[in-house]
């Protein structure tokens, strides 16, 4: 049996060292600057790969990293274990019931959002390839189909990063973003996987028809019967299984296998990987604190060695080309904010959240340059239109979170605790369910006003379905929109046994805030969120909330934080 030999044992554990140790150090660095730590993760490849490292040193880089021999192959193996796994956290982050249940909004969004950057890159490209690339006779139209499908998709992680650090993330139009970046995410890679049947990799004997049809079916069945089964496995696996370990084996291990079943019939492995992710993280039953060791897990080991390895395989400084680094840009940018400006305006919701919504989905991340990857390594694409194609996905997610606190600023500031009262307090929040905790706080909201505590109940809990609102230590923020609201109204509740809002860190709630704002007001409940989000993020402070005595101190301790900030917004900080 062929092996690897002592000497490429050791460059290989030594290369995978310096790989991850480099990739993790500057993807903290990124963070540390606000960017997506993908950008830090690819810079690392990109200096330790032929751009930088390899023009310095040549010789230690082909040894550390070879292009070919049984060493090279391990690492490749690897490589293609990391990016599988993470597609799977990708999907993961698809919620198919939130796009259901948030209706005209976000498939409006999403249509837009993904036909008009479609078309556009699709005309241009078939009519004006030459400013792209040299294609090749015959890959016209895939060339043009891949163009499409490149600037019409989302990075649906990164933009659901964007509104974690932008405290947006459980807001209405958070949801709006993430429910139509599910629907266009899902389907641009759907589309994309006709194109890869289409690109004939010549590695099966299975017809482009059969390819087809067998993706679809792939699709369809995983996402019906599987979903089905994966949400009725899951409290199985979690009731006779040690946590965390059950359910992290059977999502390893069902994503391997549905990869290996679409690498089987010509479509890349990461697709089944993909889908397998829909199809787990859909369910209510994969609690929030499991999809985050999973996250962790994949995303800080696997991920970025995956994307540092891109910067190992192209020279970005020798295959650079304004032009096309330019026209991607401009035409990314353009059909992605216009598509989803006028699907927002369609939909109902202001100006200003449509740019925003446009913003956010303009963020192509790491899902534009896998995409790019595989057209390369099929040879769709060549050197430079892959360099420009990541050149667009670095730049748009860098913007991405600036343009949107640009576009959502007010010059009005809705401090939290300016909307809370006496009246709507709750010391002892005697509840032990999330719907007896909003139903007690809903009453105690409504006293003494035109308010319809039924009907504001069912609101917050419809709410409530389409994304749990727990925050990290320890609180809770169920909201609503109602119509007919002229100002917002808070309730707060203290709950010493703590009610269970599926918060991240797996915490119960203990401090609940119930919030109704006016439905023609959407900044009013982007700011007041932000605040508490703020709050959330101090242990200390959530600790002493915990311990006031009546509603003065509750009160005395959020207006010494709101002027401990200098009457700024906390989402500014």
């Amino acid at each position: 049996m062929a092996a690897l030999s002592h000497h490429e044992i050791t460059m290989f554990l030594l290369a995978i060292a310096v790989l991850l140790g480099v990739a993790r150090i500057l993807g903290e660095i990124a963070r540390v600057l606000h960017q997506p730590a993908v950008l830090g993760e690819i810079l690392a490849g990109v200096l330790l790969g032929p751009t930088l490292f390899g023009r310095l040193y040549p010789e230690l880089q082909a040894s550390l990293f070879p292009l070919d021999g049984p060493q090279a192959v391990a690492m490749q193996g690897l490589f293609l274990v990391a990016v599988t796994l993470f597609l799977l956290v990708a999907g993961m982050e698809v919620d198919l019931s939130v796009a259901f249940r948030q209706g005209k909004a976000a498939i409006s969004v999403a249509f837009f959002g993904m036909i008009v950057p479609f078309a556009l890159g699709f005309g241009f490209s078939w009519f004006f390839p030459w400013l792209l690339m040299a294609v090749e006779p015959g890959k016209e139209l895939v060339f043009a189909l891949f163009f499409a499908t490149a600037l019409s998709i989302s990075a649906l992680p990164v933009i659901a990063k964007i509104l974690k650090d932008l405290n947006l993330i459980k807001t209405d139009m958070g949801v709006i973003i993430i429910a139509s970046a599910t629907v266009n995410d899902l389907l641009g890679w759907i589309i994309f996987a006709v194109v890869l049947g289409m690109m004939g990799t010549g590695q099966n004997s299975l017809s482009l028809g059969m390819v087809i049809g067998l993706t679809l079916l792939f699709t369809c069945g995983m996402l019906t019967v599987g979903r089905i089964m994966v949400h009725r496995l899951l409290p199985w696996l979690q009731a006779h299984t040690s946590w965390p370990a059950g359910v992290l084996g059977f999502a390893l291990t069902g994503s391997l296998v549905c990869a290996a079943f679409t690498e089987w019939i010509g479509i890349h492995a990461i697709f089944g990987a993909f889908i397998f992710g829909v199809a787990l993280g859909d369910s209510r039953h994969l609690r929030e604190r499991t999809r985050a060791t999973l996250d962790q897990f994949i995303s800080f080991i696997f991920a970025p060695l995956f994307f540092a390895s891109i910067g190992l395989m192209v020279d970005f400084v020798s295959n650079f080309n304004l032009i096309a680094v330019v026209v991607v840009f401009v035409l990314a940018t353009i059909g992605k904010l216009s598509g989803c400006y006028w699907g927002g305006r369609l939909a109902g919701l202001d100006k200003r959240e449509c740019w925003a919504i446009g913003y956010a989905q303009n963020a192509r991340g790491a899902m534009e340059i896998i995409l790019g990857l595989l057209a390369l390594q099929f040879g769709v694409i060549d050197e430079p239109m892959f360099v420009a194609l990541v050149i667009m996905a670095l730049v748009t997610s860098m913007l991405a979170g600036t343009l949107m606190q640009k576009v959502l600023k007010r010059a009005k500031t809705n401090h939290f605790s300016d909307f809370l009262s006496s009246k709507a307090f709750v010391p002892d929040l005697n509840a032990s369910t999330r719907d007896a905790g909003i139903r007690r706080l809903a009453e105690a909201v409504c006293a003494g006003t035109t308010l319809d505590v039924e009907k504001i109940t069912n609101a917050v809990l419809e709410r409530e379905s389409l994304m749990p609102t727990g925050l990290p230590n320890r609180i809770a923020i169920p909201h609503a929109r109602v119509a007919n609201l002229t100002r917002p109204i808070i309730a707060a509740g203290l709950s010493h046994e703590g009610i269970d809002f599926d918060a991240p860190d797996g915490h119960p709630a203990s401090l609940i805030f119930l919030i109704l704002t006016p439905d023609n007001d959407p900044s009013a409940q982007l700011q007041i969120l932000s605040g508490i989000a703020g709050v959330a993020k101090s242990p200390a402070l959530v600790d002493e909330l915990l311990h006031a005595q009546n509603f003065t101190e509750l009160l005395a301790l959020l207006k010494a934080r709101d002027e401990i900030l200098g009457g700024q917004p906390a989402a500014a900080h």
